[in-house]
């Protein structure tokens, strides 16, 4: 079996796939791609199944070697990357020789990227799932980020790679973007309008606090946030949340399954990908939608994405 040796490991990198949903009543979170539809649009470079394990980088990258060589596809943000000191094209497939060092860099834009591999990381699966859930140290490669020296196993790969890249109308469609589309929360008439106001026209910052767990946010504290106490219940994936200080923070992909903090809003789950590229000092807004609204831009998104004659050149 192939192998990739890790040289540098960079900020934080881990294993991922797209998660173990639906065991939130047992306490345990999703974890999975931070930007899930970019490792969906790397693994189909590769010739992948959507959820197949790859590399997540954060921030700031690594050095890889493979000993055996690879078919591989960068996505995400652009954290610089080159073959043997060359720069290499991200969001387009490449056959990586035998004894191939593979570097990475700082970001360029973005939060972060993603390696897939033609075969996928092996891992030992936890509930399903090869996702890393650093906050648990559960999954991935022994539960945590990598380290130099690691190496990990690559599967066989199903078929024949074909040279191809993604289509420039697709990361259009895909980019991030510094408006984030929300329904309102179930605790959305806890708050006063002049709170709603604020939530709504002002700009947050992403603060440095900020990992896989949640998104604080730094901006105009919403004055008139409720102060009566409400029973801890289930909370989801992009709930925005408000913390008695008037503060929101995004509850995000390794996020606790419960919570006691009013929700304001709930971001769309076709923006979902796009807090995964938010890095701290971001600064983003809020725009509210219908509900109906949101499951339209869902349906378009997977449509999309499952339209191979719209992604690929």
């Amino acid at each position: 079996m192939s192998s990739l040796l890790v040289e540098s490991a960079g900020l934080q990198t881990t294993v991922q796939d797209l998660g173990r949903p639906g065991f939130g009543p047992e306490g345990v979170s999703a974890s999975g791609a931070a930007d899930p539809v970019a490792l969906r649009l790397g693994n189909l470079l590769v010739e992948n199944q959507p959820g197949v394990a790859g590399l997540e980088l954060t921030l700031v990258g690594g050095s890889f070697v493979f000993p055996d060589g690879a078919v591989i596809a960068i996505t995400g943000a652009d954290l610089g990357a080159t073959v043997n000191g060359r720069p290499l094209e991200m969001w387009a497939s490449h056959t990586l020789e035998p004894g191939t060092k593979l570097m990475f860099g700082a970001t360029k834009n973005f939060a972060r990227g993603y390696l897939a591999i033609a075969g996928g990381i092996q891992v030992d699966p936890f509930l399903g799932s090869a996702s890393t859930h650093v906050l648990s140290g559960l999954g991935g490669f022994e539960g945590r980020a990598l380290r130099k020296g690691d190496r990990l196993r690559i599967g066989k790969a199903s078929k024949k790679v074909r040279r191809r890249r993604i289509t420039l109308a697709a990361l259009y469609a895909f980019k991030p973007r510094k408006v984030l589309r929300v329904t309102e929360g179930p605790q959305a008439d806890w708050f006063s309008e002049a709170a709603k106001q604020v939530f709504y026209r002002d700009v947050f910052r992403v603060s440095e606090e900020s990992d896989r767990v949640g998104l604080r946010l730094e901006g105009t504290a919403l004055d008139g946030s409720p102060a009566r106490e409400m029973i801890t219940e289930g909370v989801s994936l992009g709930a925005v949340q408000v913390t008695p200080s008037g503060q929101p923070i995004i509850l995000f992909v390794e996020q606790q399954t419960t919570g006691g903090y009013p929700k304001i809003a709930n971001i769309i789950a076709a923006d979902l990908h796009r807090i995964g590229q938010l890095r701290p000092r971001a600064e983003i807004r809020f725009q509210r939608t219908s509900l109906a609204v949101a499951r339209s831009l869902w349906i378009e998104q997977e449509r999309l994405l499952n339209a191979p004659e719209q992604l690929f050149t």
